[in-house]
């Protein structure tokens, strides 16, 4: 078992910044990681990725690299060491709620 570090991800920007418009305000969420860096990548990972559904945007294109996660103007990445989590465990999510994309139904579902 990996011996990492527990980090806070936290929301910066003000809820009218435009970048909202394009990316999902989860809250505070808390990983734990090898760095900073790999903080936003763990929770990126967390998301639904359109690749994971039936509504692709395109053959082979992940969404995983626009996640609000991966925007500094959107969340900061602070090292917690004072937090309850242990440091001991695999790269994960430890606390908040990264809610999942939630599909309309297309009329050319219906169809098929």
């Amino acid at each position: 078992m990996e011996t990492l570090k527990i980090f806070r991800l936290l929301p910066v920007a003000d809820e009218a910044d435009p970048r909202w418009g394009n990316a999902d305000n989860h809250g505070e969420v808390i990983v734990r990681a090898r760095s900073a860096a790999d903080a936003r990548v763990v929770a990126a990972e967390a998301e639904d990725d359109f690749l994971e559904t039936d509504a692709l945007p395109g053959d082979g294109n992940s969404t995983r690299t626009f996640s609000a996660f991966r925007d500094d103007k959107l969340y900061t990445v602070v090292e917690d060491t004072t937090g309850p989590y242990s440091p001991l465990g695999e790269r994960q999510v430890v606390a908040g709620n990264i809610d999942p994309v939630i599909l309309a139904d297309r009329p050319a579902d219906a169809e098929r």
